[in-house]
């Protein structure tokens, strides 16, 4: 079993900046997919990030240019880097693992208001 641990969100202003953070309770980050995902209310979970267990990175086109994804192998952390935020990123963002099994995070409030 695997337990993610998301934090970092919060309420900010259109055009700052946050980082968010996902601590796996597991060496999984070299053998697992991880991506982070968000929800905004009324809508489905998208997902906004994506870095293969090899390395190989994917962007939501909404994100692109603005968030960046990477991550700690020593510290089995998990990271999104959001710069331009913009009203519609309004959302709970999760963070998944996945591979030989699959895990969630519980999620983070991100709020891009003025």
């Amino acid at each position: 079993q695997v337990q993610l641990v998301e934090s970092g969100g919060g309420l900010v202003q259109p055009g700052g900046s946050l980082r968010l953070s996902c601590a796996a309770s597991r060496s999984i980050l070299s053998i697992y997919a991880m991506g982070w995902y968000r929800q905004a209310p009324g809508k489905q979970r998208e997902l906004v990030a994506l870095i293969a267990s090899g390395g190989t990175l994917n962007y939501a086109d909404s994100v692109k240019g603005r968030f960046t994804i990477s991550k700690d192998r020593d510290k089995n952390t998990l990271y999104l880097q959001m710069n331009s935020l913009k009203p519609e990123d309004t959302a709970v963002y999760y963070c998944r693992g996945w591979g030989q099994g699959d895990y969630w995070g519980q999620g983070t409030q991100v709020t891009v208001s003025s």
